[in-house]
């Protein structure tokens, strides 16, 4: 008897953590925080956070489109604030038509358009790598970064995908590299992938050789492929955060003389997918490198890159 009820103790613990690990770390995190906005504004106004009334939420985000929040954050909020109830055992009718009908209305009143980062295309980038080329910099340094930025592009990478790179995952063949992507945003069970980067006509801006030569230098050979530097220009065992690879970005384009306000770390990302487009690149082709398992965002770089290109302007003679 008392075999079973340890065993059954057993599973109990097994079971909750399997729950804690249904959902990615980021993405709680992200959930606790909006839910911890609503919560705000509902104690500032004497409103019960949880359980709450779909005319509650409503009202929530009213106030958020007062304050110029994008519709894209007042969805996340929206299901944010609909996955703590169901993880504290409550129901929210998020269909509720206080909610649907006044989503509908501030999209009428203040639009939905998107306004994403700038892409960094091929010019900028190359840019970027010569400005880099061009510092007054021990070589390691200047090494490192050039290929984080090289990768980053050619790879279609999310910036916290670049960072998360292990030397295990490098496999170097007589074509280019395989890098083995063992999680992303869109692969939250694990499953992997693997991105093939061919070895570029231009060796200044070829990532594979960049990579090689940074391996070589650093003397990296298990654990993280971008680390930090500690004072002395010293290489440490720490891997960098996803936040420096947008740091750096804006430190270069500024360096290069380039308005670095209206960039980030995702520019190298949608930097590929636009510049892909703008080759002629198939639709399937750019998916399969930046891993989008939708083509609503994919299509929304071919659409861009093809503004000018099949510009019904072009047609006409002055």
């Amino acid at each position: 008897m008392n075999d079973i009820i340890t065993d059954i103790k057993a599973i109990k613990e097994e079971t909750l953590l399997n729950l804690k690990n249904s959902k990615a770390i980021n993405t709680v995190r992200a959930y606790k925080s909006d839910f911890s906005d609503f919560e705000l504004f509902c104690i500032k106004n004497g409103f019960k956070s949880l359980p709450s009334d779909p005319k509650i939420v409503s009202l929530y985000l009213t106030y958020l489109s007062t304050k110029d929040a994008k519709m894209s954050t007042l969805k996340r909020r929206l299901v944010s604030i609909s996955v703590i109830h169901k993880l504290k055992g409550y129901y929210l009718d998020t269909k509720h038509p206080s909610i649907v009908e006044n989503i509908m209305g501030i999209k009428r009143r203040k639009g939905s358009i998107q306004l994403s980062k700038k892409p960094i295309l091929i010019n900028g980038l190359k840019e970027l790598i010569n400005v880099i080329d061009t510092q007054k910099k021990q070589e390691i340094k200047k090494l490192r970064d050039r290929t984080i930025i090289l990768i980053g592009f050619s790879g279609g990478f999310r910036r916290n995908e670049i960072v998360s790179l292990n030397y295990e995952d490098l496999d170097f063949v007589p074509e280019g590299l395989k890098i083995k992507l063992r999680r992303s945003k869109t692969d939250q069970f694990g499953e992997g992938s693997i991105k093939a980067l061919p070895y570029f006509d231009s060796l200044q801006y070829c990532p594979v050789v960049s990579l090689k030569k940074w391996m070589e230098i650093s003397n990296i050979t298990t654990g993280p492929v971008f680390r930090r530097f500690t004072k002395g220009s010293k290489l440490s065992e720490y891997r960098l955060t996803d936040q420096t690879v947008a740091l750096l970005i804006k430190e270069y384009l500024k360096l290069a003389g380039i308005d670095n306000k209206n960039y980030s770390g995702h520019s190298l990302r949608s930097g590929f997918a636009t510049s892909a487009a703008e080759s002629g690149a198939e639709e399937r082709s750019i998916m399969a490198m930046t891993g989008h398992k939708s083509t609503e965002m994919v299509r929304r770089y071919i659409k861009e890159a093809n503004l000018f290109k099949n510009n019904a302007l072009n047609k006409i003679k002055f």
